[in-house]
């Protein structure tokens, strides 16, 4: 009775048949990774169907060749922009005929790294900084704006999808401890660059200043002293002081766990409340705590809704 090893190709001819042609068509085949994707085996449709003509040159034996697809038919969920590292890493190895089961455990333990390094470089880092860059160009009226974020995106993400194929078939596993260092100090670049363009953009897009100020009459002077919080306080301190404030303070609330649905409404409640407290205060007491001419635009505003509001009752 003979007993068949199915960890084993039968073929245990290794030739180099893989060439950067092959690599470049298995990254362009890797963009309908999510094609078939379906809770029971994720991207496992769609990964076979990135590697599946460099198995049918790499397996000339049909047994072969059908215990490799039944083998990459089993789940696999990674990063779709990163998959060619483990596609061109898996290549190498099914051209080397190693055995299945290590294949599979490569396969698995690479899958993992890969979707939390591919979410935080390019959900969490390049996709902010592209955005940010290609909305102060559309806000200054630039038609280039979404021109922008489409080009500098997809040329990095092209970059490494057709890169890291070759990068991951031409190093084979020594491939994933250089890769970690690599993207190591990768990940810490994009970070301090992500920092400064949110940072940038805070100081640029929110608008939050303090119009508060307190105005003391002089016996003998014509004009009265006015003490600007904005201008006189705050500005020599830090300038755009309190937008840092209000972001981290949204920053704060959120890794408490606060639903972005409140925050949004905290924000606008907090803004009736600054439109209309000087308003309310400069009826109730006579008051002016912010410029005089805001207040009285302000005020116009308020006594206008008002008397349509009345007119439209009647």
């Amino acid at each position: 009775m003979s007993t068949e090893n199915y960890d084993v190709y039968k073929d245990q001819s290794a030739a180099k048949v893989i060439t950067s042609k092959d690599l470049s068509r298995m990254a362009w085949r890797s963009l309908f990774l999510q094609a078939s994707f379906n809770y029971e085996r994720m991207q496992a449709n769609g990964w076979l169907y990135t590697i599946l003509p460099a198995l049918r040159k790499i397996h000339k034996n049909p047994d072969d060749l059908r215990q490799s697809m039944r083998m990459h038919l089993e789940f696999f969920n990674t990063h779709p922009f990163l998959v060619t590292f483990i596609s061109g890493l898996v290549v190498s190895m099914e051209e080397a005929k190693e055995n299945i089961s290590t294949i599979r455990a490569i396969k698995v333990s690479t899958m993992g790294p890969g979707g939390g390094i591919g979410d935080a470089v390019f959900w969490l880092t390049l996709l902010s900084i592209c955005g940010g860059v290609g909305a102060s160009f559309s806000l200054s009226g630039s038609w280039l704006g979404p021109i922008f974020f489409l080009v500098a995106f997809n040329v990095v993400h092209f970059a490494l999808r057709f890169g890291l194929a070759n990068y991951g078939y031409k190093m084979g596993v020594s491939a994933i401890a250089n890769l970690k260092e690599q993207t190591r100090k990768l990940s810490h670049a994009a970070s301090i660059v992500g920092l400064t363009v949110i940072g940038a953009m805070t100081a640029s897009y929110v608008k939050l200043e303090s119009g508060l100020q307190l105005v003391r009459h002089v016996e003998g002077v014509e004009k009265p002293f006015v003490y600007s919080l904005q201008k006189d306080l705050i500005d020599p301190i830090m300038p755009k002081l309190l937008p840092l404030l209000w972001t981290l303070f949204i920053l704060w609330r959120i890794k408490k766990g606060t639903s972005t649905l409140r925050l949004v409404l905290w924000t606008i409640v907090f803004g009736l409340v600054c439109v209309g407290l000087p308003v309310l205060v400069k009826q109730l007491f006579g008051v002016d705590i912010i410029d005089a001419n805001v207040l009285a635009e302000r005020m116009g505003i308020v006594v206008k809704e008002a008397t349509e509001a009345a007119a439209t009752v009647q």
